[in-house]
């Protein structure tokens, strides 16, 4: 689609009811947080300060990723219910999340529930254990690297040692002349036959704020002990451009609103329980990320001369756009998979931080390896070996 014909922001039949069902979500997450709960929150100025800065989206300078650990399926609409309600009616400062496609979107694009989830802003992830089409490289990823970045600067797909074209700032309801993000649609597939919106075709949802739970399924352990981190996180920090900002969060309590082991009425939460959420200071992404983005880059040049000179001299090559990935080597090779563990550690690390700060004893480092998990041979669902209870969501 050129540039021309595609709309800066989604239509307001998409985003009317988007707003209604945050403002909903919202109000229900804060009314259980508020007058049924004994909820606590410290270093929310942190997040808050940073929505307030993303008003003006000439104005946005990278993308936001908060990352926290999980505990129940009250965490992510737990997450709208801290924000003050006058953040969930600007569209500026739209937060995005992930969902499994076999649970939130089980009926593909159709259906009420696929529909609630797809305008709450939440993005369908194939999970590798029950799809051929998850995995680290599926097209949500994409999207989510795409919704972190600026599609109007300088992108991955440039030819490594060129520099980067002069960087142009986009005013609102216009399109920049220069637009890597030009050919794409305004939906995507996640497996071929599916088809839902495709968030990053929006100009208006540059350096979008993206909150994960890095686990990828809930963890209750009597010690608050978090499981280790999947990959995914890594492939943000790596190629998002530029390296977004990192808001490391600790969440405590959802564990006894939505024990895993509740019984009836099992949807509903339970009232009266303490919770607290508490923000970290923003990770200094220089200092923590910037050696192993410049790893990634050094990676991405190399795989691009090799690809190169294999190739006849007649034959145009074409470079990596962002957010994909279409070589071998940095997707499977030893050194991009070395590079993606150590990544997740550092985030882990950050989140790590937080916890030690509610007065929690540091964990074991093993713990946040997989390999010890394959060794204990936990089962993927149910009260495992060390007596947390961990539920595949």
């Amino acid at each position: 689609m050129e540039t021309q014909e595609r709309p800066y922001e989604p239509p307001w039949t998409f985003r009317l009811p988007s707003t209604l069902t945050i403002g909903v979500v919202a109000f229900l997450s804060r009314s259980f947080l508020y007058a049924f709960s004994k909820t606590e929150t410290e270093g929310l100025d942190r997040l808050l300060d940073a929505l307030d800065r993303r008003k003006d989206e000439t104005k946005r300078e990278r993308g936001l990723i908060t990352v926290s650990n999980h505990l129940s399926v009250l965490d992510d609409p737990m997450i709208w219910g801290v924000l003050p309600f006058r953040y969930h009616w600007d569209s500026n400062n739209m937060r995005w999340s992930l969902g499994s496609y076999d649970i939130c979107f089980k009926n593909g694009q159709s259906g009420f529930v696929s529909g609630f989830f797809t305008y709450g802003n939440t993005l369908p992830m194939q999970r590798a254990a029950y799809s051929k089409y998850g995995g680290l490289f599926q097209p949500t990823m994409t999207q989510v690297i795409r919704l972190l970045s600026d599609p109007h600067g300088q992108s991955s797909h440039q030819q490594p040692n060129t520099p980067p074209p002069p960087r142009k700032k986009a005013l609102p309801n216009s399109l920049p002349s220069s637009d890597p993000f030009s050919d794409s649609e305004l939906t995507y597939t996640t497996n071929g036959l599916d088809s839902f919106p495709a968030p990053s075709a929006y100009p208006s949802r540059r350096f979008s704020w993206v909150h994960i739970f890095p686990e990828g399924m809930i963890h209750q352990h009597p010690d608050k002990i978090m499981r280790y981190f999947k990959w995914g996180v890594a492939r943000l920090i790596l190629e998002a451009e530029p390296c977004p900002e990192v808001l490391p969060m600790w969440i405590d309590g959802p564990q006894h609103a939505m024990n895993e082991k509740r019984t009836w009425p099992r949807p509903l939460p339970r009232p009266g329980k303490e919770i607290s959420v508490t923000f970290g200071e923003f990770v200094d992404s220089e200092a923590v990320f910037g050696p192993f983005r410049a790893r990634w880059r050094e990676l991405k040049e190399k795989s691009w001369r090799k690809r190169l000179h294999a190739m006849p001299e007649t034959t145009k090559l074409e470079h990596e756009t962002l957010g994909e990935l279409h070589d071998d080597a940095l997707k499977f090779g030893p050194e991009a998979e070395q590079l993606r563990i150590d990544v997740t550690l550092a985030v882990r690390n950050e989140v790590l931080k937080v916890r030690r700060s509610c007065g929690l004893p540091d964990e074991d480092p093993k713990r946040g390896l997989a390999e010890t998990y394959r060794k204990e041979g936990s089962k993927r669902e149910g009260e495992m070996k060390d007596r947390s209870v961990v539920k595949d969501m």
